[in-house]
């Protein structure tokens, strides 16, 4: 049977932005607020799986370095996403497979080698307060997670009650994946490709765009060719999809991600498909990557596929 007993995490050091995220609130854009959420949905889900948590259990999102926490009773964790070195009282930890943990243990995520996010599922999940339905931390509106913010020393996490025999699962090899490389990133175009020229589509798709500072979770700003308008950026405001690639005046393009407003009134030339955009969010500043046409039967193929995959990649044991 779980453990009643009430346990949390005590936060040493934040990191630069660590924040609590689950699968999201989905339902209240039309309101203005964004279903947030894990930027790499499958990294996220990995972790979980691997300490036999539901998907949608609340876990830890880090960005570029990790924190610092200490343990107050025994738990599976896991680190999936972005190459973080993981130690635990000073000693190197694995990543893509969870391991125990005990009272007093600190676990510490240091700077990502490669890739930008990194998750850290602990077995039970994070067990703060609900907010419109979800624990996903929104920290442009203050709502979710903790107070609607970023992780800082202090902090302590309530977490939600321990299995007994808590799983201990691993992620096959073959199936991590490799965050070095220039990803290729798969796009449907549309809604408003017609507002741009040939030329302007083949730079989308024919270029390698340069990710730069400036991006977060509302959106990846990058730095390439640039994109030609048939005749001015402006439309009449709509509704922006996840992975909308919105065009600005310069002829930069932006990829909109779980933060994203709720509508814009610039021209939209293409959508990542909703598998890629982990790959997305995992491109470093300076690092590059490029886009590739889909049809959308194609794009709902891969996505079976990427999903199946993501099921038969994980070997659990207790």
């Amino acid at each position: 049977m779980p453990s009643t007993a009430v346990s949390d995490l005590l936060i040493h050091d934040g990191g630069p932005l660590t924040t609590i995220q689950d699968l999201g609130r989905p339902g209240y854009l039309r309101v203005g607020i964004p279903a947030s959420g894990p930027i790499d949905r499958e990294a996220f889900l990995v972790a979980n799986r691997l300490v036999g948590n539901l998907d949608g259990a609340a876990a830890l999102e880090c960005t570029l370095i990790g924190p610092r926490i200490e343990f107050t009773d025994e738990r599976a964790v896991a680190v999936a996403g972005a190459e973080m070195p993981v130690s635990l009282n000073g000693a190197e930890a694995p990543r893509w497979r969870a391991f125990r943990v005990g009272p007093g243990d600190v676990l510490k995520l240091g700077p990502a080698q490669h890739g930008v996010r990194a998750y850290l599922a602990i077995a039970g999940g994070i067990a703060t307060p609900l907010a419109l339905g979800s624990r996903a931390t929104y920290v442009r509106g203050q709502l979710g997670g903790l107070g609607g913010r970023s992780l800082r020393r202090g902090d302590r996490l309530p977490l939600g009650p321990r299995p007994s025999r808590p799983a201990l699962g691993a992620l096959r090899s073959d199936a991590i994946p490799e965050y070095s490389r220039e990803p290729e990133i798969a796009v449907v175009l549309g809604p408003q490709d017609e507002r741009f020229t040939p030329r302007g589509v083949a730079a989308l798709l024919e270029s390698l765009y340069e990710m730069t500072p400036e991006s977060d979770r509302m959106g990846a700003r990058l730095r390439g060719p640039s994109i030609e308008h048939t005749g001015g950026h402006d439309i009449v405001s709509d509704g922006i999809p996840l992975g909308g690639i919105q065009v600005v005046g310069s002829g930069q393009p932006i990829v909109l991600l779980v933060d994203r407003q709720s509508t814009g009134g610039y021209t939209k030339i293409a959508t990542v498909c909703s598998f890629d955009i982990g790959r997305v969010a995992q491109v470093k500043p300076g690092r590059r990557l490029r886009f590739r046409r889909v049809t959308i039967a194609e794009a709902h193929a891969a996505l079976r596929a990427r999903e199946r995959a993501l099921g038969a990649a994980i070997e659990l044991s207790s």
